[in-house]
């Protein structure tokens, strides 16, 4: 089971967002196992009420910036602050502004969903009548009402996610940090799980932290960062960076990726890159490239695909690999003794 961020008292009213602080500041954070630099000297920070999702592949340091985050391991260096509050000097204090879910579920699927609540409230302190008020809340907020006397493990995983985001919510925290929140879940539970998160910022003021591998659940944010190795290799709404590629992207799949590239360069005046074992064109004029594409179809040509670029094509840009290629992170053992990037 993942380890649960106690709190002393519930978290106070925040400050109007034009006079407050940034949710989360980080500046020059870096973190080592042993020789591997896992976190490289990462500056950034979080507005209020906002959105934002940490994208990367299995590997490039979000886990353990999620571990640095939600207080579960101390930076070895640099700084990081909760709404103002350092937490290398008052870690207590800064746990009040946050709620934490994690990647692998902490629920106990032995006990019904109001079971599961009531526990969380009572490792806060809260007194009977106000964690009553609190339940009823979150539950109605995520469409539990008709499931607290159902034993979680009879749940589907998106309606265990939804009792997680409940539980991480009693103590009102302003700060939601969730780490690759669609584990688990199918394409249904993930649409659902991004509205709620968007609502939870609209009626609730909240600032989401989220970390994912996944395009689609980067790109509903306001913000993305994007990690590899470590470092942040960029920063921006997903509309910016998308502009920053420009053009076209054409995805070209061939028999031997590497006789077509020379062949594309030398006879067509093409230049393309690897990607994994297709060959990827960026373009201005996408029909002039398609006109040269197209006849070579059927011979070292096995398919042609166009779209506008992607968060994967900024990636792309921006560290000559995919996504799905994992980094060289040293590994974080999770809760279940599953790697974790």
């Amino acid at each position: 089971m993942n380890p649960t961020i106690l709190l002393t008292e519930p978290a106070s009213t925040p400050a109007a967002a034009n006079d407050a602080p940034p949710a989360i500041q980080v500046s020059n954070l870096t973190h080592r196992y042993g020789d591997r630099v896992a976190v490289d000297a990462l500056s950034f920070d979080i507005p209020q009420q906002t959105i934002t999702a940490i994208l990367g592949p299995n590997g490039s340091g979000k886990t353990t910036l999620f571990r640095v985050l939600s207080t579960l391991a101390r930076a070895q260096s640099g700084e990081v602050k909760i709404e103002g509050v350092d937490l290398a000097s008052s870690m207590a204090a800064a746990r009040q502004a946050l709620g934490v879910v994690f990647q692998y579920p902490s629920l106990d699927k032995k006990l019904t969903v109001l079971e599961n609540l009531h526990h969380q409230a009572a490792l806060y302190g809260m007194p009977k009548a106000t964690a009553k008020e609190r339940i009823e809340s979150a539950t109605t907020t995520f469409g539990l009402t008709d499931r607290l006397g159902h034993l979680v493990e009879t749940l589907s995983g998106g309606l265990q996610r939804r009792v997680e985001l409940a539980k991480s919510l009693l103590h009102h925290p302003h700060i939601l940090l969730l780490d690759e929140p669609s584990t688990g879940l199918d394409p249904g539970a993930r649409s659902d799980l991004r509205e709620t998160l968007a609502r939870l910022r609209r009626e609730q003021n909240a600032t989401i932290l989220l970390t994912t591998h996944l395009i689609d659940e980067a790109d509903f944010a306001d913000r993305v960062l994007i990690m590899d190795q470590g470092k942040l290799v960029a920063d921006g709404t997903p509309q910016a960076l998308r502009a920053e590629v420009g053009g076209d992207v054409i995805t070209i799949k061939g028999g031997d990726p590497e006789a077509l590239r020379q062949q594309l360069k030398q006879e067509h005046q093409l230049e393309t890159q690897p990607s994994g074992a297709d060959l990827r064109l960026q373009t201005a004029h996408p029909q002039e490239a398609m006109n040269k594409l197209l006849p070579l179809v059927g011979g070292l040509i096995h398919e042609v695909n166009i779209g506008r670029p992607t968060l994967e094509d900024v990636f792309f840009k921006r560290t000559g690999r995919l996504l799905e290629e994992e980094s060289t992170e040293e590994p974080v053992p999770s809760a279940k003794g599953k790697k974790q990037g």
